[in-house]
């Protein structure tokens, strides 16, 4: 249609504009229809959380808080429920993890989006994410093949000659299974997410200031670290925590390596038993002992308040991140 035409019909009125109430309206519904399903995901926490709270009130009304959370016993014949050995295997396999994990996954990331040809990247990228999707229990075999006998092996000895006077590199119980085990598969489970999420922030940074800083006489290492890594400093944090998060809910890569002893572990070596593999390995098992299936729902709800918690202040750290820069 010319404009000719559009013209006329203006002038005939057979082309109006929609009224502006018709408009308000419209923009309103699509607010309300937005506000809407962004508060599912809150409301669906909320549920999961009454959920757990409702079927684990019984083992909150026999005991308290601070005796399940504090406790360092785990003897469900004898009615004794301490979530602490868990609690802390869980950190400890996940912090492990993400150690591991951070540094090559931001050299890697810096490599690929700096240095790395355009041809390598085309083949890096799919393989990241083929990495990213395969599933957990293959993690978890490869770690029982390879990375358990290489533990007790090669680095369980090694650390024994040269690093045993360091407390947490002590080796207790040389067995090959424990929190190291489940840290390396961890870290490989979760890098190649890093990885992309890191790679993705780091391609943000304009070429602008690239370019003003090889302009001046920086080199490219020198551009990179004072330059870009600082730009992209918050979504680096972002993509640290993002990783930590998966690692802190992993549940059968790392039940199939870390040794599944209720323990308070003091060492990289020893054998540690986390939340999520407690609550697999025993779900819906021994279901005959008092109060065992509301201990392990309100294991459940612990780890989601830790995860909350640990989500909760990783937001308040990038929102600082974000205020400074």
């Amino acid at each position: 249609m010319s404009e000719i035409e559009l013209t006329q019909m203006k002038m005939e009125g057979r082309l109006s504009r929609p009224s502006t109430p018709s408009r308000a309206r419209t923009n309103r519904a699509a607010q309300r229809t937005f506000f809407i399903i962004t508060l599912v995901p809150v409301v669906l926490i909320i549920i999961v959380a009454t959920a757990l709270v409702v079927r684990a009130y019984p083992i909150l009304n026999s005991y308290s808080f601070s005796e399940l959370l504090f406790g360092d016993i785990w003897r469900p014949n004898d009615g004794q429920f301490g979530f602490r050995p868990f609690i802390l295997g869980t950190l400890w396999v996940t912090t492990v993890g993400v150690l591991l994990a951070v540094p090559p996954c931001l050299l890697v990331s810096v490599y690929l989006a700096e240095y790395a040809h355009n041809r390598l990247r085309t083949i890096a990228k799919p393989i990241l994410d083929v990495l990213a999707a395969i599933p957990p229990v293959v993690y978890g075999v490869w770690g029982l093949l390879s990375i358990v006998p290489f533990v007790d092996d090669v680095l369980a000895p090694l650390s024994e000659r040269w690093l045993g006077s360091i407390p947490f590199l002590a080796v207790t119980q040389p067995t090959g299974f424990g929190i190291l085990a489940g840290g390396i598969v961890l870290a490989v489970m979760i890098a190649p997410l890093i990885i992309s999420v890191i790679f993705e922030v780091l391609s943000t940074v304009p070429n602008d200031l690239r370019h003003a800083a090889l302009a001046v006489g920086a080199t490219q290492w020198q551009t990179i670290r004072t330059i870009v890594l600082p730009q992209v400093l918050p979504g680096i944090v972002a993509a640290i925590v993002l990783g930590a998060s998966r690692a802190l809910g992993e549940t059968i890569a790392v039940l199939m390596v870390v040794g599944n002893v209720p323990q308070i572990p003091t060492s990289v070596f020893d054998t540690a038993y986390p939340l999520p593999a407690l609550i697999a390995n025993n779900y819906g098992e021994m279901m005959s002992i008092p109060l065992y299936d509301a201990a392990l729902l309100g294991a459940a709800l612990v780890l989601l308040v830790v995860i909350l918690i640990f989500n909760i202040l990783s937001t308040l750290v990038l929102q600082r991140f974000l205020r400074r820069s």
